[in-house]
């Protein structure tokens, strides 16, 4: 309750983030895979005799510079400020933890940048030897980025229970290394170069199909095909190293997942499994297209035939991204931090002395509240005012009054009762609750809890329509 609140209409902040995050992945990840790939392909290149194949390069590298140095680098930034607006105690907790390691990776990134433009503006300015030891002096600190923010990321689902012994004790600084190199790091490590190497491949083609089959037949279908089988290394491996991290992944993550898998012929997916499917399938047309289609027939592999790989690893990357954001639910840091930015530890304080008593953002003499012009409704409004609080700090991160996992929508027709229900079911937060898999629990005092269940009435349907008839009999009583 450090910060304000960011309230984000009809998508929510989540998608907010995830809408920037897909598009930073498929760029970041090029900017590894597609690092090794181009001294490769220019050693291969030179070995061979092939000047053709270097003027594609070359072409290849400018596409390369812009789309990693420019939108890679805006996205970049847009996630931490996105990401410090949505859920700013989870980014506080990155920052105080990690700060060393955001140092390094920057020191990385800033010699990653040097070095891709050194390489594309050094072509035929250098010998080749040394301008292929540039090439590769990119491809390893692009790499090196991975390693540090990889250790970031599923910190923020394994934790690791040697970090959590001393969260929130001001040491945690002294288990810097063991929530680093926490349990999911190396199986995740491992699948994201692996996803880099095949989006080396995904972008190489978008360049390559647009080379004339009929004048540079030859040229295309060498490039081409050399090109699709970037592609093998992440389709062999990539299902041993995903059997390996779910392995590694808390029970509770894996029962969620396998919910899903076991209940299909029932129609009853969970949200997670769904996601995989999406990837699955998504990862599935890429390699039969790739190889029907770029690999047989490479002269009439078109720009759209590239488009359409490029479309599907989107919605690849995105399904995955997502299924690892749902895997964490209902936390934000696994086992500390929900993921409406309580504490775990807080949670019987905040049920004790309330929610927004701790909050600098409410006062109960508050005149903002739109109610509040309501004649006549004085005392309501200000509770409802409370509820569009407790709202906003337990129930925005994930849900909209209108829009993504919308409340309104979800509780539908639902009467007074049957919210208070729910409410107190996610409140009291027992073992059996059939909420407990997917959402944190709600804190607050009763009468905080009430406020909420009052507010929440003016979402539904039939709020709606008493809330309007309350208006009006004010009206005409004025």
């Amino acid at each position: 309750m450090n910060y304000p609140f960011w309230d984000v209409p009809i998508i929510g902040s989540g998608w907010v983030i995830g809408g920037i995050a897909i598009f930073h992945i498929m760029v970041s990840h090029f900017a590894i895979g597609g690092g090794l790939y181009l001294p490769m392909a220019e050693q291969k290149a030179r070995k061979e005799g092939r000047e053709d194949w270097l003027r594609i390069l070359q072409k290849h590298s400018k596409f390369f510079l812009i789309l990693t140095g420019v939108f890679g680098a805006v996205t970049g930034v847009a996630i931490w400020f996105s990401i410090g607006l949505a859920n700013p105690e989870a980014t506080s907790t990155l920052i105080h933890n990690f700060v060393f390691g955001w140092a390094i990776e920057y020191v990385f990134f800033l010699v990653e940048l040097t070095t891709a433009a050194i390489y594309y503006y050094t072509w035929n300015k250098i010998s080749p030897s040394l301008h292929l030891k540039i090439g590769y002096l990119y491809a390893a600190t692009s790499w090196l980025t991975l390693v540090i923010i990889n250790g970031i990321l599923t910190f923020m689902l394994t934790p690791g229970q040697t970090w959590l012994n001393v969260a929130g004790t001001g040491n945690e600084a002294s288990v810097f290394w063991s929530a680093f190199f926490n349990p999911t790091y190396f199986p995740s490590l491992i699948l994201r170069t692996l996803v880099a190497i095949s989006l080396a491949a995904v972008w190489a083609l978008v360049t390559t199909s647009r080379i004339d089959g009929f004048t540079d037949g030859k040229l295309k279908t060498s490039i081409v095909r050399w090109s699709v089988k970037w592609l093998i290394p992440s389709f062999v491996l990539m299902p041993v190293a995903f059997a390996w991290y779910l392995y590694m992944i808390p029970e509770s993550s894996r029962q969620l997942m396998n919910l899903g898998i076991s209940t299909i012929g029932a129609g009853t997916f969970t949200h997670v499994t769904r996601a995989i499917l999406v990837s699955v399938m998504a990862s599935a047309t890429i390699a039969a297209l790739a190889y029907f289609v770029a690999y047989r027939n490479p002269r009439t592999f078109k720009t759209g035939w590239a488009a359409s790989v490029l479309f599907l690893a989107f919605a690849a990357t995105a399904a995955t991204e997502q299924a690892r954001e749902m895997l964490r639910k209902p936390y934000v840091i696994g086992q500390f931090m929900y993921s409406n930015g309580i504490r775990k530890s807080e949670v019987d304080k905040f049920n004790q002395e309330g929610y927004l008593t701790h909050s600098m953002w409410f006062r109960q003499d508050s005149q903002n509240s739109p109610y509040q012009k309501i004649g006549g409704l004085s005392d309501e409004s200000k509770t409802i005012q409370k509820g569009e609080m407790m709202f906003r700090g337990q129930c925005a991160s994930c849900h909209t009054r209108d829009g993504y996992r919308s409340l309104g929508t979800l509780l539908k027709d639902r009467d007074e009762k049957s919210i208070r229900n729910i409410l107190q079911t996610l409140h009291e937060y027992k073992e059996d609750s059939p909420y407990r898999a997917f959402m944190p629990p709600l804190v607050g005092k009763d009468d905080e809890i009430e406020a909420l269940v009052q507010y929440l009435r003016t979402l539904t349907v039939s709020g709606h329509q008493k809330q309007a008839e309350k208006i009006q009999t004010a009206q005409l009583n004025k």
